[in-house]
């Protein structure tokens, strides 16, 4: 199995019996076990527009600056694509207490938007101008276009600033260059499915001409910045590629491969159940860290892993490792990943987090399905640890999500952020349906995610992806992708 258990520094004194006692009951466990975290509802679906899926929200992304932290997500899951907006919850004191609302002026469900639905929110704040963004995919009769909301306290937002309005977008993401240092401080960059990119200087005031990369072509790119003012951009193709550019968005340079990549494709018709999106983080001294679910570990394809390459410049890429979330002989199905990086701690001391869903058996199909929410932590770069962790917020029925045009959705991407130190996640928590109305909304926990000083952690050191695995279908690229939907008229507000 070649997981190897590592007693922390705080106990390594501790006798060799709790060794052997950690290694017996990492090898034992079957699926994570239960963290003692409670579970905290941080918003809900108020909408009642005729085209959602009514107490509906899928789909977080999160980002912290100080003791802020905001989450954004879509709300009232629209079937062909979408929400009927987007919503948001801040917490402004390291996430104890939350407040949440909606994008104005981006829906005709709320506060004058033209558009009929919003997919794919990104949040990111912009240190130089003191501006949060939110990134979003609106959609509607002229397609699917790329906005950016603004707000200076992450609770208060200005209307949509158009970005792209070329009709065939999807997969946005966005970044700010936050070193104060960096040439390019103050530079905010939007990415899009194809793979293009369009930069700002002004704090989303106004946005350039969409630019791409030499030989890039791809979806669900997770850009991040160096200190040196270097953005690079990790995204999915055929295998996992990244680009960067060190001219502030002027130019982008040729794609280099990262790793090739296999998944487990299961039985079920969840959405991105198979879709292994990279999800991304950097430490103080600038290494990148990139996330996804990976089969190659395992014999025959049988289930995925969660696998780590890391980086110093975006160019050269370490050799894919397992986080040995639990022993490759497990029936543990781990899928889309939140990595979150602590920026104030870096290399062998650097703070990492991964929440993740997960099934406790991967060859479950429609009706056997369980889904949960595990994670995991690191306290030295990702070269050890913990085992994984349920937050509690399962066992969800596939029955329970709200359709989409590419199966029952929770999400094709997740996230988790350090806020003062500490991790949190934001996730999606579904119940059984009740008078006709779905019990989806977006949740965290009261106690961070975090691991005793004595816990054991392990390593995957040693194991190597097992020669001429396949899976025995490709990775669904075109899972996550949000289609225009049908003209709607102007409306009042349907919020409740």
């Amino acid at each position: 199995m070649n997981r190897t258990s590592v007693i922390s520094q705080t106990s390594s004194n501790r006798s060799s019996l709790f060794m052997a006692l950690a290694f017996a009951l990492a090898f034992t466990m079957a699926a994570p076990a239960q963290a003692q975290s409670n579970l905290v509802k941080i918003s809900t679906d108020s909408f009642h527009n005729s085209s959602s899926q009514h107490k509906t929200e899928v789909e977080p992304d999160t980002y912290s600056w100080g003791s802020t932290m905001v989450a954004a997500y879509q709300v009232a899951r629209v079937d062909f694509g979408g929400g009927a907006d987007l919503g948001f919850s801040t917490s402004t004191d390291g996430g104890k207490t939350w407040t949440y609302g909606y994008l104005p002026g981006l829906t005709v469900n709320y506060k004058g938007g033209t558009y009929s639905a919003a997919s794919d929110a990104s949040v990111v704040y912009d240190a130089k101008h003191g501006e949060w963004l939110i990134s979003s995919l609106p959609i509607g009769n002229t397609g699917d276009n790329i906005a950016v909301s603004r707000s200076k306290d992450g609770i208060h937002w200005g209307k949509p600033i158009p970005v792209d309005s070329s009709g065939g977008d999807d997969k946005n993401w966005i970044t700010c260059d936050n070193t104060a240092t960096s040439r390019f401080y103050g530079n905010c960059y939007t990415e899009w499915s194809g793979v293009f990119m369009s930069t700002s200087t002004d704090g989303g005031l106004t946005w350039g001409s969409p630019k791409s990369a030499n030989g890039a072509f791809g979806t669900g790119a997770e850009q991040l910045v160096l200190p040196n003012g270097t953005v690079v951009v990790p995204f999915l193709s055929n295998g996992m590629q990244a680009f960067t550019s060190t001219n502030g968005g002027a130019s982008w340079g040729n794609t280099v491969t990262i790793s090739q990549v296999n998944t487990f494709q299961g039985n079920s018709t969840l959405r991105s159940v198979g879709l292994p999106f990279p999800s991304t983080g950097i430490d103080k001294a600038g290494k990148l860290y990139v996330v996804w679910s990976d089969c190659n570990f395992r014999s025959g394809c049988s289930t995925n892993d969660l696998v780590m390459s890391t980086s110093t410049n975006g160019k050269k890429w370490t050799t894919v490792v397992r986080i040995p979330i639990d022993p490759r002989t497990s029936t543990v199905d781990h899928f889309i990943p939140g990595l979150a990086v602590d920026r104030a701690t870096s290399g062998k001391t650097a703070h990492l987090a991964v929440t993740y869903y997960y099934y406790p058996h991967a060859d479950c199909n429609d009706s056997t399905c369980e889904i949960h929410v595990g994670f995991t932590t690191s306290s030295d770069g990702g070269q050890t640890w913990t085992a994984g962790k349920d937050v509690g917020a399962g066992p969800m029925k596939i029955s329970w999500l709200p359709a989409s045009q590419n199966g029952p959705m929770l999400a094709d991407y997740l996230s988790s952020s350090y806020v003062n130190g500490k991790a949190f996640g934001v996730f999606m928590v579904a119940k059984a349906p009740s008078g006709g109305l779905f019990n989806e909304a977006a949740y965290t926990t009261k106690n961070p995610l975090e691991a005793s000083a004595d816990e054991p952690r392990f390593s995957s050191r040693g194991e190597k992806c097992i020669p001429g695995i396949h899976a025995d279908r490709p990775y669904p690229r075109s899972q996550g992708e949000e289609r225009e939907g049908p003209a709607q008229p102007p409306a009042k507000d349907v919020q409740k």
